[in-house]
């Protein structure tokens, strides 16, 4: 019988925050799996646990990856941790798991601390609606793309920052999005947590009088609906009537449908529009 595949979660910094369920399935388990030994043994010798470890990694993710299932399938099982946080957010963890599970292996998670999911309800920003985006991408045309994405995204935006990128991030944030609502958080469960609450604007002048120091979480208000939608109307609006029109029919609409959209794309009523296309047809 195979093994099972434990994803479990570790402390994001206070060591309280361990569950009992984790602390005794690393000890149960025949071997874990660790992002970086030499992290994991300082939690590992904290709460004096003594399973043998192995690193698995972005660099060794598929070597290890086809290894660590071998080992599943023979009847091991193992725990598979991050440095810190739950396996598979922002780490190679989710490879592990893919592998896994097209082999038939049971995988199964031992919830716990989470940045993105602890900075979200600390932010006093919205919840019922959020994404998650990590770290923006280094590569600069695909950092382009998802910041355009971005953009018109309506749900509150989570991302990770470094303290060496934070000032960078933030400049590029407010002349991408303009001026939203932000709230920092900074070196989470830790001794010197903070929450800053504030505005793009507000964070870029702030970082630029003091050094970013500690791991960042940004929780970003979405894009705003109703300005978003004068946007589309202003832009409706700089559009000639009939060529407006003219979008529409040519994708085969027939007149009434066409002229309730443009009644739409232009805040108006189909009577206006109507009226309106009656009288350039009177002008020529």
């Amino acid at each position: 019988m195979a093994g099972i595949l434990y994803l479990c979660a570790t402390p994001i910094g206070n060591l309280e925050d361990m569950t009992l369920r984790a602390l005794r399935i690393l000890k149960e388990v025949d071997l874990i799996a660790a992002e970086d030994t030499r992290n994991s043994i300082k939690l590992l010798n904290h709460f004096e646990i003594h399973t043998p470890m192995t690193s698995y990694h972005e660099f060794n993710k598929f070597e290890k990856g086809r290894e660590l299932v071998g080992q599943l399938l023979e009847g091991k099982s193992i725990a598979l941790i991050t440095d810190a946080g739950m396996p598979g957010i922002s780490d190679p963890g989710e490879e592990l798991v893919h592998m896994a599970g097209e082999a038939g292996i049971t995988v199964t998670v031992l919830p716990g601390a989470c940045a993105a999911v602890s900075a979200l309800v600390l932010s006093g920003l919205s919840t019922r609606r959020f994404c998650f985006e990590a770290f923006l991408p280094t590569d600069k045309k695909e950092r382009r793309e998802v910041l355009e994405e971005l953009k018109t995204e309506t749900r509150t935006i989570v991302l990770y920052e470094a303290p060496h990128r934070l000032s960078r991030t933030l400049q590029e944030l407010l002349e991408n999005f303009g001026n939203r609502t932000l709230s920092i958080v900074r070196e989470l469960t830790k001794k010197h947590e903070t929450v800053f609450c504030t505005t793009l604007a507000g964070a870029v002048a702030y970082y630029t009088e003091n050094e970013p120091r500690g791991e960042y979480v940004l929780v970003l208000a979405g894009a705003d609906r109703e300005d978003m939608r004068r946007k589309e109307q202003q832009d409706w609006l700089l559009l000639p009537l009939k060529e407006h029109m003219e979008h529409y029919l040519s994708q085969g609409m027939a007149q009434k449908e066409a002229m309730k959209a443009v009644a739409a794309d232009r805040g108006m009523s189909k009577r206006e529009i109507y009226a309106q296309l009656l009288a350039l047809s009177e002008e020529n």
